[in-house]
């Protein structure tokens, strides 16, 4: 079918965004599997931005064109969205190999075959998902369709308001030591 896998509600703080020369990356995991942890980077299909609220703010394509899944949130930093988002769901048309890699095969340009009752099932599976409407008793009614957790990479740190005041002390203290230099030499 069209939707492989998806990742629901993960947090714009914990993604890698790169830094220089070093690419980021989306990473996800499945069934509690740490193991298996794959890069969602480059995939193809349709996202959501969600508010502090988890109230969904905007629906985009990732794929359509050179833009994936990375490169689109990446632009949504800066863009007129940048501050009306902080988690986010995507659902992809990209496997995920054994490998922990995401099928070539996959693409924008792939055509798929598919009754009305399965696109319909489609459909009606990425919007419960995505908006969890509190009437819907039933999840979404698919076939062989995985969810990846987000993985949290060491490197992204949740800055607390104590790490900065900590810092900020610091600062002052290094602020003070050259006050104090910059005095003794007059």
């Amino acid at each position: 079918m069209l939707i492989r896998n998806y990742g629901h509600l993960w947090e714009r703080k914990y993604i890698n965004w790169g830094r220089g020369n070093v690419r980021g990356h989306l990473l996800g995991y499945y069934d509690g599997d740490h193991k298996h942890v794959v890069d969602f980077r480059e995939q193809i299909g349709i996202y959501v931005l969600f508010d502090t609220n988890l109230a969904p703010v905007y629906v985009g394509q990732a794929g359509n064109g050179h833009r994936k899944l990375f490169d689109r949130l990446k632009q949504h930093e800066t863009d007129h969205l940048w501050n009306r988002w902080e988690h986010f769901s995507w659902f992809g048309f990209r496997r995920a190999n054994k490998n922990k890699f995401l099928s070539a095969y996959d693409d924008s340009s792939k055509i798929f075959k598919a009754t009305g009752t399965q696109l319909l099932n489609e459909i009606e599976g990425v919007l419960i998902t995505a908006l969890e409407p509190k009437l819907n008793k039933q999840g979404a009614r698919w076939k062989d369709v995985e969810e990846y957790y987000q993985e949290v990479d060491g490197e992204v740190e949740e800055i607390t308001t104590d790490d900065l005041s900590i810092k900020l002390d610091d600062i002052q203290r290094q602020l003070q030591d050259i006050d104090k230099r910059l005095r003794s030499k007059r």
